[in-house]
């Protein structure tokens, strides 16, 4: 028994000021003339490293100290600077391809938006401003670029490995918990071409844009008909006195804009803002709620999309086809390259403004015959022709293989990369058996089709954070998903994809092997709301857990002494919290609002 301390507490009254959501209230102090040690709702110590400061890290970075005590918190970013893909991405025409308004956290909603598709700088300073407007940045460190990450089984740590970009100095941290914040598409692709890396003329990729680069009256080649070639391409195209040979084999689906029905309700009659509407929407809360109210459920309507032999994919294909003729009208024979035979939506879906018009111009060469080799100034074809280039461009994307490109080794030796042969299997897109304390953000299958994107970074940001918490609290050393439950996870991917339009034959960084293969490492096993659903709560029964035994032989002493923090120091919460609205959880009143009175209602017996 520890022997009781000889600090006393007055007896008397305490007024509590109001801070934030506190109420005034005249609280009594606890009297007592001898007080024990208190282990008020025991937060054990912790370490926890994140990995990358984008969308899904700096999410983390604002919840872990609002949700959290006694956390020490390092998000290491490989980057200069913070926004993860938007402050890698600075290509012209880089812009976000679904409507800005459904592309943002749902604390921290922007009304000032430029354009219905935000542009990638805008996006960026975005995130920079809710990072700095939550203190995120005091976590982060710039150009520190992991190299390893090896679990310390002795001692239930991870070891991570850093080098800091600037100085060249390696560290080493041992903490608690890694949260890989990586994203899914921040390692570039370069296409294997004999001789491209020898060339003499400047060579870029899409994420690793030079912007001393000028292209004014040159001849530009573009290699890639993905997203951001699509976007790329109509930008050039306009600039003066330019000439693009644009050397696309893939063939894809251009949809309409997404959300252009929404534009359409509201009666918005271009994609840019007007001062005025930004006006309403900072001055008029509800009609800007409103306005994401209609984008959000425009979006979450479109699931049926994603199913073969579903009316909403007929009338979609009916309509692109349509669209996709229209647009090449004056260059008809590209259109019989570029249809695809696959189902709208196998590939990621992109409207590409502008793009079917570009390949159109003048000043615009198809070309889908194969590269064979680069000479200095040029490319060569498989047919013998070479085409001349002051400046090439590779938009070929990224490298979509699941594990990070920097060793990650678990329980017993094992590597990721070896886990994740031939394809990843995890729990829940989030953690896998045999790596503890390892938990990913937009890992493995936590993409979505349709639906909000940045919901779901949020939801798994939540569910991480209750994880650690169950760790601190309970004094668990190390917790991991059981092998069982990877497997029926597993199990649920294989039968929900076999009737989608992801397993059509087309090529999709949605697909293992590097979009080859034949199953689904992309993509959530269902709609974006069933995974919101699915994110609530975690069920602790489906973990294996560790116990430090050493320090603790009673489970249920995370129970503390009997005090709730607010009782010890009034700055830690609210006395009566319960009563405050953001606590109460008022049921559903089976009676029309404007007819409800107080009144008693009668029991049955």
């Amino acid at each position: 028994m520890v022997p009781p301390s000889t600090t006393e507490v007055d007896l008397g009254l305490t007024n509590e000021k109001t801070n934030g959501s506190r109420i005034d209230t005249m609280s009594p102090k606890p009297q007592v003339s001898t007080v024990y040690p208190r282990v008020v709702e025991n937060f054990r110590p912790m370490s926890v490293v994140i990995i990358g400061a984008g969308f899904s890290g700096i999410y983390c970075g604002v919840r872990i100290p609002e949700r959290l005590r006694n956390v020490r918190l390092t998000i290491y970013e490989k980057n200069s600077g913070i926004g993860g893909t938007w402050h890698e991405n600075r290509y012209p025409g880089c812009a976000c391809d679904i409507p800005a308004h459904s592309y943002q956290y749902t604390f921290a909603p922007n009304p000032n938006w430029s354009r219905f598709y935000a542009p990638a700088a805008e996006i960026c300073k975005y995130l920079e401003s809710v990072a700095e407007r939550y203190s995120v940045n005091r976590f982060i460190k710039t150009l520190h670029k992991v190299t390893n990450a090896k679990w310390k089984e002795d001692i239930s740590k991870w070891e991570v490995t850093i080098k800091n970009l600037k100085t060249g100095e390696t560290i080493v941290d041992i903490v608690d918990v890694v949260i890989s914040a990586r994203g899914m598409l921040n390692e570039p692709s370069w296409p294997d071409i004999p001789g491209l890396r020898e060339m003499k003329i400047p060579v870029l990729h899409s994420a690793v844009w030079d912007d001393s680069i000028t292209f004014e009256g040159k001849r530009i080649g573009i290699i890639g008909g993905g997203s951001s070639a699509i976007q790329i391409i109509p930008a050039l195209q306009r600039v003066c006195g330019t000439h693009l040979s644009c050397f696309i084999r893939s063939t894809t689906w251009i949809s309409r804009p997404f959300g252009d029905s929404v534009m359409t309700t509201l009666g918005l009659g271009s994609t840019d803002f007007s001062p005025e509407h930004k006006a309403k929407f900072t001055n008029d809360p509800q009609y800007y709620l409103n306005f994401r109210t209609i984008i959000e459920r425009d979006g979450n309507s479109a699931h049926s999309l994603t199913f073969k032999d579903s009316e909403t994919q007929r009338l979609a294909r009916e309509d692109f086809t349509a669209l996709m003729k229209e647009k090449l009208a004056k260059k008809p024979h590209i259109l019989e390259v570029l249809m695809p035979n696959f189902s709208v939506g196998c590939r990621r879906l992109t409207p590409g403004p502008g793009y079917l018009e570009a390949l159109g111009e003048d000043n615009v060469d198809f070309i889908n015959t194969p590269i064979s080799e680069a000479t200095d100034t040029g490319l060569v074809l498989q047919n013998g022709e070479i085409k001349e280039l002051d400046i090439l461009v590779c938009a070929t994307g990224f490298q979509t293989s699941a594990p990070p490109p920097f060793s990650v080794v678990g329980k017993h030796g094992q590597t990721m990369m070896k886990k994740f042969e031939p394809y990843p299997e995890t729990y829940l897109s989030l953690a896998t058996d045999d790596f503890p304390n390892y938990f990913m953000m937009l890992g493995p299958n936590a993409a979505i089709g349709t639906g909000p994107l940045t919901t779901m970074i949020e939801k798994t940001g939540d569910y991480i954070i209750k994880c650690i918490r169950k760790l601190q609290k309970e004094n668990i050393s190390s917790m991991e998903p059981k092998s069982a439950r990877v497997k029926d996870f597993s199990e649920v991917i294989d039968r929900y994809f076999k009737d989608t339009v992801y397993i059509d034959k087309c090529s999709s960084w949605y697909k293992s092997k590097g979009g080859k293969g034949d199953r689904i490492v992309g993509i959530w096993p269902g709609s974006a709301l069933h995974a919101l659903e699915t994110l609530r709560s975690p069920r602790w029964e489906d973990f294996n857990y560790v116990y430090n035994e050493e320090t603790q032989t009673n489970r249920l002493s995370w129970l503390g002494d009997g005090w709730s923090a607010p009782q010890v120091n009034p700055e830690d919460g609210e006395l009566a919290h319960f009563l405050q609205p953001a606590f109460v959880d008022l049921p559903a009143s089976p009676y029309p609002e404007e007819t409800v009175e107080y009144r008693q209602l009668p029991f049955s017996h």
